[in-house]
Formats: C-alpha cells, sequence, structure tokens
C-alpha cells in the first residue's frame, strides 16, 4: 500500500481512552447517578450483573469480580493452591505482576523462554523448568493472542500441575484450543482501562468452571468471609465496585465490535508496512482470532527509532522493556543477562504501536510515514 506524505505533525495517540468513554457516556452517566442515589457502591445487582454477562460470554460457569488484576491473580493461584515455597512457572517477557501476585504468596517465580516468532511460552522450556516443587503453570496470552495451550496443557497433565491463564490482554481472543480465560482451571484477567475491556479505574477477575475454587476466591476476596463477621480464612479486600461493574457492562455490549476494529486495524498496519525492509512484523499463531490488544513490530536500534516517532508526534509503547528476571524486584533470584535469549533479544527491539478501536486509516497513514522515515533514518 502506497504510504501517503505528511507535511504537518499530527499527534496520534498511542491510546484513546476518551473515544471510548464517549462512546458509553450516555449508557453508563445515568446508572452512577442511581447508584449515587442509592449509595450502593460495592457489590449489588450491577456487579453481579456483570459476572453473569461476561461469564456467559467467555463460556465459564463462573466469574467473580475483583479489585485489580494483580489480586485476580494472586486470588487464582491461591484457589490452586500455591503457597509458600511452591514454584509457580511463568514467561520471562510478562508484566511484573504475573510474578508479583506469586511472590505476596511466597511463592517462587521460574522464567522460562518464549518463542521466537510470537514470543509465547515455549513448552519445551515450560517442560524442563518443572521440578518437584512446581505447583502451578501461568501461559500469558500477551498482546491479543492465546498462548499454544495444548502442549501447556499436556505438561501439566504429565505433572499434576495446575494451569492458571493470565487473561488480562486477551479478552475476546480464541485460540485453537478454545477462547482465552476458559482453557486453564482458572483463569486471571484484568480490567485497567487500557484492556480490550478496561473499567473506568482499577478491576479486574478470576474466571473458572470449578464451583469450589469459585466459592473459595469469593470468599477470599471478601476478607475470607461468606457470612458476615463469620472468617473462615486469611482473605483481602478484592471487591469489584458497583460503579465500576458498570462502565464493564457497558463496554462488554461493544467488545466484540471493537475487537473487529482492532483486527482491521491490524491488517491496515500490514498493509502499510508489510514490504517495509527493518521492519519485522507481528504475525497471528496458527489457530488464533486475535484481539490485538497491542500491536508490536520490532525494529533495529528501537530507542532511536522510538524517540523519533515521539518527535513525530507519534504515541508510542515498549511491552516489555526488561524481561522479569533482569528487573531489581528479582535480583534475588540470580536472573542473569543471556539465561532466556529469545525474550531478551526481542526486549531490545520490540516497539508497540498505536492500536485502539477507534483508530483511523489516516492515523494509521501518519503512524505508518513516521514509521518508515525513523526506520531508513531520514529523520535522524
Amino acid at each position: 500500500m502506497t504510504i501517503a506524505p505528511s507535511t504537518t505533525i499530527t499527534a496520534v495517540p498511542f491510546l484513546d481512552l476518551a473515544a471510548q468513554q464517549k462512546e458509553i457516556a450516555h449508557e453508563v452517566l445515568p446508572i452512577w447517578a442511581r447508584q449515587l442515589a442509592d449509595a450502593a457502591f460495592v457489590g449489588g445487582p450491577d456487579v453481579a450483573g456483570f459476572e453473569r454477562e461476561y461469564a456467559d460470554y467467555i463460556g465459564v460457569r463462573h466469574v467473580v469480580g475483583v479489585s485489580n488484576g494483580t489480586d485476580a491473580l494472586e486470588l487464582a493461584y491461591r484457589a490452586v493452591g500455591v503457597g509458600r515455597g511452591d514454584e509457580v512457572i511463568m514467561p520471562a517477557n510478562t508484566f511484573i505482576a504475573t510474578a508479583e501476585a506469586a511472590s505476596r504468596l511466597g511463592a517462587v517465580p521460574v522464567f522460562v523462554d518464549v518463542d521466537e516468532e510470537h514470543l509465547l511460552m515455549d513448552p519445551a522450556a515450560l517442560e524442563a523448568a518443572v521440578s518437584s516443587r512446581t505447583r502451578a503453570i501461568v501461559p500469558v496470552h500477551l498482546f491479543g493472542q492465546t498462548a499454544p495451550m495444548a502442549p501447556i496443557a499436556a505438561v501439566a497433565r504429565r505433572h499434576g500441575l495446575a494451569v492458571v491463564e493470565d487473561a488480562a490482554q486477551a479478552q475476546g481472543a480464541w485460540g485453537s484450543d478454545g477462547r482465552a480465560g476458559a482453557m486453564g482451571h482458572i483463569a486471571a484477567t484484568s480490567f485497567y482501562p487500557g484492556k480490550n475491556l478496561g473499567a473506568a479505574g482499577d478491576a479486574g477477575a478470576v474466571l473458572t468452571d470449578d464451583d469450589g475454587m469459585a466459592a473459595l476466591v469469593r470468599n477470599l476476596g471478601a476478607h475470607g468471609s461468606s457470612v458476615k463477621y463469620v472468617h473462615d480464612h486469611v482473605g483481602m479486600n478484592a471487591r469489584l465496585d458497583a460503579v465500576q461493574a458498570t462502565v464493564l457492562r457497558a463496554k462488554l455490549r461493544r467488545l466484540e465490535g471493537w475487537n473487529a476494529a482492532r483486527r482491521e486495524a491490524a491488517s491496515r498496519y500490514a498493509e502499510l508496512l508489510g514490504d517495509i525492509d527493518g521492519v519485522r512484523l507481528p504475525t497471528a499463531r496458527p489457530g488464533n482470532t486475535d484481539v490485538w490488544h497491542l500491536y508490536v513490530i520490532r525494529v533495529a536500534d528501537r530507542d532511536r527509532v522510538m524517540a523519533e516517532l515521539g518527535a513525530a508526534g507519534i504515541g508510542v509503547g515498549v511491552h516489555y522493556p526488561t524481561p522479569v528476571h533482569l528487573t531489581p524486584a528479582y535480583a534475588g533470584l540470580e536472573g542473569r543477562p543471556g539465561q532466556f535469549p529469545v525474550a531478551e533479544a526481542a526486549a531490545h527491539r520490540i516497539l508497540s504501536l498505536p492500536m485502539f478501536p477507534h483508530l483511523t486509516a489516516d492515523q494509521q497513514q501518519r503512524v505508518a510515514a513516521a514509521v518508515v522515515s525513523a526506520v531508513r533514518g531520514s529523520g535522524s
């Protein structure tokens, strides 16, 4: 596709949350007014309604709304029995919350490398990392694509391990093995505002078909209590509030359309940048229906390219600049450079371009023109 030259700098945001909020405001504001009048803020019919609707959408028996994605992970880990000293295997290139939630329980994150093409958990590396202390495997559905769940589940079955999906970046994504959030024993997701399904603040959920796990998560997230002032466990305060549930219900009704718009935008980027030397485009894993939470290209001299895009008014990001085993927070695990070569090499080259449902063709033309200019060095 021909990229139209641009003679003026017109900013393109990395994410446009205001457009989403504008689309749902007429539905949300009257409900918020009613909640204020009724002083109905925690739990209640709005939360229950969202839990039921999201469970139906994903295809699971239970959704438990919680306060944020990190708490969702911790509660999911607790539900499958992860505790102090247990090992939890996860990819090295994930957001730190995947590891952080395990560490908060006294468990030990064990990192593995990813495949070169899609940057998802490598099943062979997973198999090699299993030990007698392993309790759970955490496949991360990264960038809007599902992890290779069939071989991961096979490893779990061979070793009697729980599978906890981290589905924070994949609301609505399908793989050949099923829908993200419905393929493991339990799943955690985040509804942080920038997610495909985002709240107006922090929110999250735990998803499962297991009645007992769902009941335990709900109990643990309410101070270990199912009956007021009767506390069965040492729990936490991790409840979803009605204000956020209202936003999520309105956005859930639009999620399929918004995800389709993301797929159209991904196809347009592929047309605009597909024949540009020095730009490696993302590809969908076979059998996947991606929801393109992020559109992540790979380029040499990424930091220079990123700076030039910023100077041209193009919002970009890096997800993620440092694999978790090399972050200062996990220095105690003695991770070393070169330990996970695929994840580490990618961390120096990945660049997330603007991606959101309301992204226009004209905006993508401007993004592509700026990328070509920066990669070819004409802007330096």
